[in-house]
């Protein structure tokens, strides 16, 4: 059962969709025991390619780095907190909607598309530059344009500035 089965979203018997909160770099792990007992499971991969000592190594690694879908009935729940590689198994409560974004991912990754992942972030939220022209600048972020800003607050005029800036160039303060 590869990433490709949740599109059988149709569960059988009372399995849901739950993600399998796992300990870290024991994801291919819990997906081997997900294929040992057949279960439905999505485990959205990326591969990176590195050089070491002159050589090119490629790595495929998790994108979500603890994670694992998996479509469970309450005995297999158990049987994967048997493992001792689950840490906690978090509820979905849309699993639609999960499916959806899976699909979109699987969808990009099929194309060639390269996948990372990006911290997201509210508006209000505090963050720092760490990429950029910008790097080092703090600010809240505000929703602009379609986009994001980050805006810097003059505290003493009561007025502020803000700036385009991509999500990937900030971390959150």
């Amino acid at each position: 059962m590869s990433e490709d089965d949740c599109e059988n979203k149709k569960s059988s018997l009372g399995k849901r969709w739950l993600v399998l909160h796992v300990k870290p770099r024991t994801e291919k792990k819990i997906v081997e025991w997900l294929k040992i007992y057949k279960l439905w499971h999505h485990f959205p991969v990326y591969t990176k390619t590195t050089k070491v000592q002159r050589r090119k190594v490629v790595r495929t690694l998790p994108l979500f780095p603890g994670y694992v879908f998996a479509s469970l009935n309450g005995d297999d729940r158990l049987k994967m907190l048997k493992t001792n590689y689950v840490v906690r198994v978090i509820e979905v409560m849309q699993p639609r909607e999960m499916i959806h974004q899976l699909r979109q991912i699987s969808r990009i990754r099929r194309a060639g598309g390269e996948l990372r992942t990006i911290e997201r972030f509210k508006e209000g939220d505090y963050v720092k530059v760490k990429h950029g022209p910008f790097y080092g600048v703090e600010g809240y972020v505000k929703r602009d344009k379609g986009g994001a800003a980050i805006v810097i607050n003059v505290e003493i005029l009561g007025q502020a500035v803000a700036v385009s800036i991509s999500p990937e160039d900030c971390e959150k303060l």
